[in-house]
């Protein structure tokens, strides 16, 4: 596996799903964060699940040849990129999967071997049909958890009920110290402009040093590297600034039409800045990520798919993926960046009980020889008393 490839055509797809979400009626109106990293490593344990048309839609959509490529991708980003760098002077970071399964049901073995091996998932066995909202507890206190506090509920009440049998979840959390701290006496009110031409006055971060840099065809970049470890690994925070204070629209447009925008565009030298000022902010978000999904083609998982290689039964005909739910926190001061997500998949069984057949308004018919399959009358009623 090409790692860089494989890494790029994940920023393809994360670009995508922001284009998707920041321009949304609901991001137009708040401040967002989120991550598409964990949302797309939920829907690679769903493919690795999956088969036919379901299984290519979600490859298609995950830029991907085949679930081994998905499945060795997971398993280095969490062995290279998610190592914690703390104990060697670097950010602290974490990344934990987990799956709840329905105790009437067993995985497949070749399930569960991706599952345990790639993706390192704990897993536990649950009564859903019993004890749903217990179930929802322990999904939101393992997301707690693995977050470090930061994400208390991924699941909302009343998004799992008795028809759940299976839950996937994602939880990563960081943690980095800026390589040149702020000083937090030179912290001082500005202000900020709003989109609706209004204005507050917010606490801006300050500085007088050198700064990695660059400017562009109507916007600015910045980039603030963290404190490093030992390792080779770099992290860093980029702030996309639009010259027009009304631009943040079109440059969302243009970052995200272009999976090679970012190599293109991301700053590498220290420059000169005459005036730094950077906003403290701690931001809270969540959203459910289906409808974002089915509007960028990933529809099948959603409406009855095949997701028959998870369930060693029957039943796993009628399963489908219900809801996937994000929170994602952020906090920038002058001290750092604290960060953490928690995504949940949740998947159903379609109910199949409780059928009804009231044909008490207009209906097609047809006659048919069931062993040749012969159709020999097709018709449609519109009012029985008529003719």
């Amino acid at each position: 596996m090409d790692l860089r490839q494989s890494i790029s055509d994940q920023t393809d797809v994360s670009l995508r799903i922001a284009n998707r979400l920041l321009l949304s009626e609901e991001g137009k109106k708040s401040n967002v964060v989120f991550s598409p990293l964990s949302i797309q490593v939920v829907l690679s344990i769903i493919a690795a699940g999956s088969k036919g048309p379901t299984l290519d839609q979600l490859l298609s959509f995950l830029k991907s040849k085949s679930t081994d490529q998905l499945n060795s991708f997971a398993s280095e980003i969490v062995s290279f990129v998610f190592t914690d760098g703390s104990p060697s002077g670097g950010p602290r970071l974490s990344f934990a999967n987990g799956v709840w399964l329905d105790k009437s049901l067993s995985f497949k073995p070749s399930f569960k071997l991706v599952v345990d091996n790639f993706f390192k998932a704990s897993m536990a066995q649950v009564d859903f049909q019993n004890q749903f909202a217990k179930v929802t507890s322990e999904v939101n206190s393992w997301a707690e958890k693995e977050t470090n506090g930061l994400i208390k509920e991924v699941l909302p009440p009343g998004s799992v009920d008795n028809t759940t049998r299976l839950i996937f979840a994602n939880a990563l959390y960081f943690k980095g110290a800026w390589g040149e701290k702020f000083d937090a006496s030179a912290t001082k009110d500005y202000d900020f402009h709003l989109p609706n031409g209004s204005s507050v006055q917010v606490p801006f971060m300050t500085s007088k040093n050198m700064q990695v840099a660059s400017a562009f065809n109507g916007f600015k970049v910045l980039g603030l590297p963290y404190e490093q470890g030992e390792d080779k690994r770099c992290f860093s925070m980029y702030f996309f600034l639009p010259d027009a204070k009304d631009g943040l629209s079109s440059l969302v447009e243009k970052v995200s039409s272009d999976s090679r925008f970012l190599d293109r565009h991301l700053p590498h030298q220290k420059v000169e800045i005459g005036d730094l000022k950077i906003p403290k902010f701690k931001i809270s978000f969540g959203f459910e990520a289906s409808d974002i999904l089915k509007g960028l083609g990933l529809v099948l998982p959603f409406s009855g798919g095949d997701l028959t290689e998870m369930v060693d039964s029957p039943v796993g005909q009628n399963l489908y993926v219900s809801n996937i739910f994000q929170k994602s926190f952020i906090e920038v001061n002058e001290e750092g960046t604290e960060a953490g997500a928690a995504s949940a998949a949740v998947v159903n069984l379609r109910s199949i009980g409780g059928f009804t057949f009231v044909a008490d308004h207009p209906f097609l018919y047809l006659i048919r020889e069931d062993m040749t399959g012969t159709v020999l009358f097709i018709g449609h009623v519109l009012n029985p008393l008529a003719g």
